[in-house]
């Protein structure tokens, strides 16, 4: 058997083409191959040149929630039922796991805590990647509720807290943040404050507006649609004005 370096050297490993050429073009320094639960993976560290941020002709306005991870300005819902089943039925595996004490369940729980934690990446980086897409392809930039603060702003029944405290929404955020910067997508974040509770058409806001959780509907001029499309659209608005302010010129010394 030779030396570490040169088992390492032969280890066959597949990825996708894009990785691929980005790996032989940007690779900087040594890669580092690690074993997890029984599969290998390639760490190699890329110093890829960030493109030009280009001048945004429109905004998508992001609102992320419990039901519906992310929801755009343009209506499109992002990983709601079906993923939904899918935490349910690994809460009650869990709880399953967590009553019988043993060391062997407790073995379990970690595999299955990391098997959780692989999924929950997995589906941030398909919902990041097509709303970067999106953006990219309409010459629109992406305004995201500010990072922080979403377990506090999000109020949810006590059978939904598991739901609301397992998944990472943080590291959607950040993951929308990355690909944007990647991909010169223009990107900003706004203050979330009363972005369900606003109307995006006459500007009225007031608590009533969104008597339920998943429906708007205006007091004063009648609007109404799925609360978390009327959130993304504020959103949006408040990406564009923000824009403004953070790219307006310095003013010329009196």
């Amino acid at each position: 058997m030779g030396s570490p370096d040169r088992v390492s050297r032969s280890v066959r490993f597949a990825c996708s083409p894009d990785t691929l050429k980005q790996l032989t073009e940007y690779r900087k320094g040594e890669s580092d191959l690690i074993e997890r639960d029984g599969r290998l993976f390639l760490i190699a560290t890329l110093d890829i040149p960030e493109p030009e941020v280009f001048e945004p002709k429109g905004w998508i306005g992001v609102d992320r929630g419990i039901t519906n991870l992310a929801t755009t300005s343009d209506g499109d819902n992002h990983s709601g039922r079906r993923l939904g089943r899918y935490r349910r039925w690994q809460a009650r595996k869990r709880a399953e796991l967590q009553a019988k004490q043993t060391r062997s369940a407790k073995q379990l729980l970690k595999r299955r805590a990391r098997r959780e934690s692989r999924h929950a990446t997995h589906v941030n980086h398909k919902i990041s990647k097509t709303v970067v897409a999106v953006a990219q392809r309409t010459d629109r930039g992406i305004a995201l509720e500010e990072l922080g603060g979403i377990r506090e702003r999000v109020t949810v029944p006590r059978d939904q807290r598991a739901r609301q405290s397992s998944w990472p929404f943080h590291q959607l955020g950040a993951f929308i943040a990355y690909k944007a910067k990647r991909a010169g997508v223009p990107f900003i974040e706004v203050d979330p404050a009363y972005t369900s509770q606003r109307c995006p058409r006459c500007g009225h806001t007031e608590r009533a507006n969104r008597r339920t959780r998943d429906h708007f509907h205006c007091r004063r001029c009648g609007l109404a649609g799925p609360a978390d499309h009327v959130a993304g659209a504020n959103i949006a608005k408040r990406g564009a004005t923000a824009w403004v302010f953070v790219n307006m010129p310095d003013p010329v010394p009196a």
